[in-house]
């Protein structure tokens, strides 16, 4: 009798204590899941209207920030085993889960596009190469790193971490150099200064869309404690030094990204092995958790998914590098308070434990969880203050708030039947 082949992604169910991963491991998957582009981006708009000082505190207290709103899905995913797709069918139901999987994973397979492109555009620059062709090479080998899973993410996380610390921060030293050293760069005072608020804003909205897809890699992580260390570490640390990069290129050169700062060095190849390595990791990330999310709705195999979601992101890459930037970076807006419910649901509605996800019959939509994504999206979106801390926190204290008038309610409901039975 012919048996099925394992799915080794275990898009489906938890991933079993056989498959999960040590402590390095994780760190470089991680690591290179954080190391990101636009995080240079964001860090150049933070240096060019901050002061070094008001810089450096912003990038760790929202990087902090990051880390623990990740931490906390961290160990959620690795006591449970379940991805970001699995785990929002506790808080919003099987069918409602959809909803968070279909956004989720359209953003994902739309930044994975984008970033094809931001490969693509400076590389064509330099040298001559035709831009449709570097797309098509790069993104038909990063679907197919993410067609082989967490083992080929590990492998790459392996090799690419190491090359963009080391490379980038050659380079981050060279430019710090040609001004004067560090001394000099502390000295440096901002022409357009822009508001703490406004920068704190960037730095947490520049990843936290991303970082609610946490639990699609740390369910593989051996155990809780060391999915939550690398995670913080990797948010902490990690994007940290994406931003400083990005500072440093943007002060010294005008460029955030430091593949193109490098360029400008002449630095060529090992500018073009950084901006491969830096976006193939993230975008490697990103495909394959679309591919988890479509899989969620579909319930076809992820590795099959990821096939058409990388065809469809490599197809749209200029596209949407030229028309969608600025809507996808909306659309990330809407992502976190999904992140929000799922921790609130675990620690608090739940008090940290999930019955087991092979015997659990799902509500087909929890309304109470859709009510207070809209709300925690509208408050993101509207109030005034840090829009993705409101969205976490509008989202969390309303699910909290309605999931607790529905037990009482319910309990109400249930000693009333009691009553009536009794009277009979």
């Amino acid at each position: 009798m012919k048996q099925n082949k394992v799915d080794h992604d275990f898009s489906l169910q938890p991933v079993p204590g056989s498959h999960r991963s040590g402590f390095w491991k994780m760190m470089m998957v991680m690591l290179g899941f954080t190391f990101f582009s636009a995080s240079m981006v964001s860090g150049g708009t933070l240096g060019l209207g901050l002061s070094m000082t008001q810089f450096i505190w912003i990038v760790l207290a929202g990087n902090l920030i990051l880390g623990l709103y990740t931490g906390a899905l961290a160990h959620i995913s690795a006591k449970t085993g379940l991805s970001t797709h699995l785990l929002t069918r506790y808080a919003f139901g099987e069918k409602g889960s959809y909803l968070s999987s279909f956004l989720l994973s359209a953003t994902q397979v739309g930044w994975f596009g984008v970033g094809a492109a931001m490969f693509a555009v400076p590389v064509h620059r330099v040298t001559g190469i035709d831009t449709y062709i570097l797309i098509i090479i790069l993104g038909l080998g990063m679907t197919a790193t993410a067609f082989f899973g967490m083992k080929a993410l590990t492998i790459l996380s392996i090799i690419a971490v190491p090359s963009i610390i080391a490379l980038g921060g050659f380079s981050a030293l060279e430019a710090v150099d040609t001004i004067g050293g560090f001394g000099e760069l502390m000295q440096y005072q901002p022409t357009e200064k822009i508001s703490l608020a406004a920068a704190l804003t960037i730095c947490v909205g520049s990843f936290i869309s991303g970082g609610t897809l946490t639990p699609d890699f740390t369910r593989f992580a051996d155990k809780p404690k060391n999915a939550v260390i690398t995670t913080v570490f990797a948010f902490f640390i990690g994007n940290s030094l994406m931003f400083f990069f990005g500072a440093i290129g943007a002060i010294i050169t005008g460029q955030s990204d430091i593949s193109e700062v490098m360029f400008l060095q002449g630095l060529i190849i090992p500018a073009i092995i950084v901006l491969g390595l830096n976006i193939w990791t993230t975008n490697d990330s990103a495909i394959y958790a679309s591919g988890l999310g479509i899989s969620n709705i579909t319930k076809i195999k992820k590795s099959k998914v990821v096939i058409f979601n990388g065809i469809v992101g490599t197809i749209l890459a200029m596209w949407l590098y030229n028309n969608f930037v600025g809507f996808l970076t909306t659309l990330g807006a809407v992502l976190p308070p999904i992140g929000a419910i799922l921790i609130a649901d675990y620690f608090i509605v739940r008090r940290g434990k999930y019955p087991a996800f092979e015997t659990m019959t799902f509500k087909a939509v929890n309304w109470n969880a859709m009510i207070a994504w809209a709300i925690g999206a509208g408050a993101a979106k509207f109030l005034p203050g840090i829009p993705p801390i409101n969205g976490l926190i509008g989202a969390a204290a309303v699910y909290v708030v309605l999931s607790i008038i529905a037990a009482k309610a319910a309990e109400a409901k249930l000693n009333l039947n009691v009553e009536k039975v009794t009277e009979s």
